[in-house]
């Protein structure tokens, strides 16, 4: 799932997501203790304690799935509290081997982690932010920004950060009582990152939706820390949204546009589209269309005026919406989130009062067990399934999407009440079945292709663990998609009408990205990103024995010919990411026209396909007369030139345009020339 596949930034910006006065030094004389919390599940923790000579120690781990960092980290200070040495080693997320070291000595500062080696001659403060280091770093800046004039730092390698002070809440637990205090961070992504501190200015909590980091014995009040900080970001998205929005007083008129006709998969020059409030009214050819008075006209010459793009496979969580509308996303397919989060942000969007796309929801089932996916919903009896069911069919979500650790018993009864209820089924091939019996027990749908590939290794035991990637990586380059196995296999998918959403670019990185070396999906944007983002595309992906780099490579290329295979037999493909918000779903594209579908064909299933698969069509997913006003402009012609989709210029959403210009600012990207 999305989040934690991303947990190869670092562990600062993960944890992080500013008219202040000084806070206190924190005081690390005691020994500390943190729960780790994901998905509303205890799930690991942080410690800190004093060595001998004065450093601070700190250990963190957790466990998501077999997945999970665990690293020591130690920390040696200056008289300013700013670290001037730091060592941290262990393991990190996918378990490749962390060591990493930073030093500031004499004013020359040196650094060396999985992805990065440098020095720097220093003048003055600068912090360095740690790859792999454990969240009570946030402290540890805290202090070094609140005690500036400006309360901003420079970064090593690169960047800045900055601090505002946001609230103070009284809290109380067990007994006890406390105030905290809420700041804000700015420097490591894309908006304000909120966190808290105790009255002796040490690191209190981290709180998200999806996962948080608290004090031991105040888990409980997680919910009103977050709570608290909700009243900023939404309040900073409301404002985003007015301020970004503009909503035509009169018809909205694209003229000389190319016209991508999502029904036919063509390109259709110099056409004229009407849109009236949040419909489209009139689409035609120029000079052909009335054009009404005192309309709002769009010059689109040179440009392709096309059908908002869909991302079938999201997570969404805050912050995303803005992510997915400057890349001209203008719908998603949630498969697996908070339930009330997810339902008030998918308000939001809709109300105006967040800038995001539309949403989709699927609601996630899984067994309980080592493995369990992060979720709130387990189902290890058929009438805890039907309750899950039937409370995810009261709350509007059309699809179930089964995890890895469902007991594949369930999975029949399952899908008979999910049907009974107009709902889709989905998901992860539940470990002690394989792709051909999910099929068979009656689904429409299969995530991620290397679940297709794990049905060709029955080698495979446990696909809940980190094999499931591993050993795909190892061996997939042994499946051939020709072979008379895996034919039969396609026929098995064409027969039962199975949708398959593959996630290519999630198995780009793990097997393709190396440590130090620019991801391939983000090359074409990294340079225009926040530098602390950007460091997390050199990051690399899964760890490769030594004479084992090509075979990471061939299997990726099994995958593309797969996907290919697929495509030739008429198995529909959806585009999902599960990744970053927006910009992978750019890569996903160009990864099925390398695979070797045509970008017309492309742009068709990233369109109209998923709107099909959803059964949203009659008002989404193509231009055209009495539809809902969801379109991009871009220029370029993707349906030729698949890349172009990256420069996307306008988004409309349900009448309301955007120019990406102004999204970009307030994300801070550096817009495209």
């Amino acid at each position: 799932m999305k989040k934690l596949s991303l947990l190869f930034f670092p562990i600062l910006a993960v944890l992080v997501h500013a008219q202040v006065s000084p806070a206190p030094a924190p005081d690390v004389t005691k020994a500390s203790r943190y729960t780790f919390i994901l998905a509303g599940n205890k799930a690991g923790f942080e410690s800190s304690t004093r060595n001998a000579d004065g450093s601070l120690q700190l250990h963190f781990e957790f466990n998501d799935r077999g997945r999970g960092p665990n690293v020591n980290e130690k920390i040696v200070t200056g008289k300013d509290g700013i670290p001037v040495e730091i060592e941290i080693t262990g393991v990190d997320y996918l378990k490749a081997p962390v060591d990493e070291r930073f030093s500031l000595k004499q004013g020359n500062a040196t650094w060396k982690n999985r992805s990065e080696e440098g020095q720097k001659k220093i003048n003055g403060k600068v912090f360095y932010a740690s790859i792999s280091g454990a969240a009570e770093e946030t402290a540890l800046l805290a202090k070094a920004l609140l005690a500036v004039p400006d309360h901003k730092l420079p970064l090593l390698p690169e960047g800045e950060a900055s601090i505002e002070k946001r609230s103070e809440l009284k809290i109380n637990a067990n007994g006890q009582s406390r105030t905290v205090t809420q700041y804000a961070l700015n420097g490591f992504g894309f908006s304000p990152s909120p966190f808290w501190l105790d009255a002796d200015g040490k690191l209190f909590a981290s709180v998200s939706t999806w996962s948080s980091i608290i004090q031991e014995g105040w888990e409980g009040t997680a919910g009103d820390l977050l709570k608290e900080q909700d009243k900023f970001d939404n309040e900073r998205s409301r404002k985003l949204a007015q301020t970004l929005a503009h909503k035509p007083k009169g018809p909205l008129v694209f003229v000389h546009a190319n016209l991508f006709d999502a029904e036919s998969a063509q390109m259709l020059p110099n056409r004229t589209v009407v849109i009236t409030g949040n419909r489209i009214t009139a689409v035609g050819a120029d000079g052909h269309v009335p054009l009404p008075k005192n309309a709002e006209t769009v010059d689109a010459a040179g440009k392709t005026l096309m059908p908002g793009l869909w991302d079938m496979h999201v997570h969404v969580q805050p912050g995303d919406g803005l992510l997915h509308m400057v890349c001209g996303v203008t719908s998603v397919r949630d498969l697996a989130n908070d339930t009330d989060a997810l339902l008030q942000m998918r308000r939001r969007f809709d109300e105006g009062a967040e800038i995001g796309p539309r949403v989709v929801m699927a609601g996630f089932i899984d067994g309980r067990g080592p493995f369990q996916g992060p979720t709130k919903v387990f189902a290890d009896t058929e009438e805890e399934a039907k309750t899950a069911i039937d409370n995810y069919a009261r709350l509007g979500y059309i699809q179930i999407k089964v995890y890895s650790s469902l007991k594949p018993e369930l999975l029949p009864k399952i899908v008979e009440m999910a049907h009974a209820h107009g709902m889709r089924v989905s998901g992860h091939v539940p470990s002690g079945m394989n792709a051909e019996q999910f099929v068979r027990d009656g689904v429409d749908e299969i995530q991620h292709m290397n679940f297709i590939f794990l049905d060709f290794m029955p080698q495979v035991k446990d696909t809940r663990t980190p094999a499931r990637f591993t050993e795909v990586a190892a061996h997939g380059a042994e499946i051939d998609p020709k072979s008379e196995q895996v034919q039969a296999f396609i026929q098995l998918l064409k027969e039962h009408k199975i949708v398959v959403d593959p996630t290519l670019s999630i198995f780009e990185g793990m097997f393709e990205d190396r440590p130090g070396k620019m991801a391939q999906g983000y090359a074409p944007v990294a340079d225009s990103m926040p530098a602390q983002v950007r460091r997390g595309f050199l990051y690399g992906g899964l760890e490769v024995p030594q004479g084992q780099d090509q075979r990471f490579q061939d299997s990726f290329q099994r995958m593309l010919d797969m996907a290919k295979a697929f495509y030739d037999a008429g198995v529909p493909i959806v585009a999902g990411t599960d990744s970053l918000a927006g910009y992978s779903l750019h890569r996903e594209l160009e990864l099925y026209e390398k695979a070797g579908i045509p970008a017309a064909k492309v742009l068709q299933l990233a369109t109209l396909g998923g709107a099909r698969v959803v059964k949203r069509d009659a008002e989404l997913g193509s231009i055209a007369p009495g539809k809902l006003a969801d379109v991009i402009l871009v220029d370029g012609n993707p349906a030729t030139h698949i890349s172009d989709i990256r420069r996307v210029k306008t988004v409309v959403r349900d009448g309301v345009v955007y120019q990406v210009t102004d999204l970009d600012h307030a994300l801070g990207v550096i817009p495209a020339k």
